[in-house]
């Protein structure tokens, strides 16, 4: 399957707002489509017997900063029968303040692999998955403040008493 064939079926499926820009030249191909959707394209691209892509390779969030105030969540999707690789990215309004999280629906139901992959997207960037079944910090303690790979990231003085030294 190419690219235009991936399009024309999310077209079919979903209407021609389901695709908001195509990237040719980024490798694999990429498409942005709504974050609202997200979870409901990926099942039909998991499931869809044309595409079946079974192997989420990779989830990751992605800050374009407080001037941009957005941020991305991009999946790399891989078809193994098929060996055709595609990457969907997701553009969000970026949430400004400690008790506002940028939010999209969880595909952990979709592929397993999701559940660890969005559990370090909120960790690293507080992006929260909606519906995601254990979603908590992966990489940093539970009581870590802040999260470390956005761009106002401050990091904390100290940590239980013990400076922070970076």
């Amino acid at each position: 399957m190419i690219l235009e064939e991936v399009q024309a079926l999310l077209t079919v499926k979903f209407g021609e707002q389901i695709i908001l820009a195509t990237d040719i030249n980024s490798s694999p191909p990429m498409l942005t489509v709504p974050a609202a959707q997200i979870a409901e394209i990926c099942t039909e691209l998991h499931t869809n017997e044309q595409t079946y892509f079974d192997y989420l390779a990779c989830l990751t969030g992605l800050d374009n900063g407080p001037d941009e105030r957005t941020m991305e969540v991009i999946y790399h999707l891989y078809s193994i029968p098929y060996n055709f690789q595609l990457a969907l990215q997701i553009v969000i309004p970026r949430q400004i303040g400690e008790n506002k999280m940028t939010e999209v629906p969880t595909v952990s139901h979709i592929w397993r692999t999701a559940n660890w992959h969005e559990r370090e997207a909120f960790d690293m960037y507080g992006i929260h998955f909606s519906g995601h079944p254990d979603q908590r910090r992966i990489l940093l303690p539970a009581d870590w403040e802040g999260h470390p790979l956005r761009k106002d990231y401050k990091e904390q003085d100290y940590y239980h008493g013990i400076k922070v030294i970076y």
